[in-house]
């Protein structure tokens, strides 16, 4: 425990570890009290794509929290900082919430369905076979297959739901392309998570080249972590 409060900054999983659904859980509110008190680094990490910094901060301010914008960093950013990367001035076809399109459009890039750079999925709550079909034909046609995360499914309050690769398996299958994924993948270790992250130039400035914007962080490096997982169980904090 020493150990980990000798850490001069904090990766903050957020589902499952501050919250599960819209319920706090145990130690949360405490544990971000003391990193305010203790004047450490930290970042809440999420691999979902649905939300924005700002929406993810009211959600914590309606439980008691008061977390600056800033200190939020979430799939959709990640992606739109990757795609700016490989191809600036980038179209894509994409499929996700308001907090993937509001990403997207801050980079840059340019959502359309006129002969796409990109088909992109993230969370999507209107996911429906038109978009199965749409994302199909323009992968077929030359477009570039992305997941925002390797998530198969997510917590929710009372079990888990289909996730970002869920929705994507029906368009891998349909096309024959296997897609990138940009949120890591350390539960199977088949890519390499932080080559999505080297453009984000705030959280390199903030906690060190590679420690920011990938999950798998190693507590050697003076950045500790605080992680969730997929499953819906609840884990509360102490420290």
């Amino acid at each position: 425990m020493e150990q980990l409060r000798a850490k001069k900054g904090f990766i903050i999983d957020m589902d499952g570890v501050i919250y599960h659904g819209n319920r706090l859980l145990p130690g949360a509110k405490e544990f971000v009290e003391w990193l305010y008190r203790e004047e450490k680094e930290f970042l809440f990490l999420t691999n979902s794509s649905r939300y924005t910094p700002k929406e993810l901060q009211k959600k914590l301010e309606w439980m008691g929290l008061d977390v600056d914008q800033s200190h939020f960093y979430t799939s959709a950013l990640a992606t739109a900082a990757f795609i700016s990367t490989q191809t600036p001035e980038a179209t894509a076809y994409a499929v996700g919430e308001h907090g993937l399109q509001n990403a997207l459009y801050d980079a840059g890039i340019t959502v359309n369905e006129i002969h796409p750079d990109y088909v992109i999925i993230g969370e999507a709550d209107n996911y429906c076979y038109d978009h199965i079909v749409k994302a199909t034909k323009f992968v077929n046609d030359g477009a570039r297959l992305i997941g925002t995360n390797y998530d198969l499914t997510g917590p929710v309050e009372g079990g888990i739901v289909p996730a970002c690769r869920a929705l994507m398996a029906p368009i891998e299958l349909a096309t024959g392309k296997q897609a990138y994924y940009v949120g890591p993948d350390d539960a199977y270790g088949t890519q390499d998570p932080w080559s999505a992250f080297r453009g984000c130039s705030h959280h390199r400035r903030s906690y060190g080249y590679r420690y920011c914007c990938g999950y798998r962080i190693r507590s050697g490096y003076g950045v500790g972590t605080v992680r969730g997982n997929s499953t819906g169980d609840d884990q509360g904090i102490s420290v």
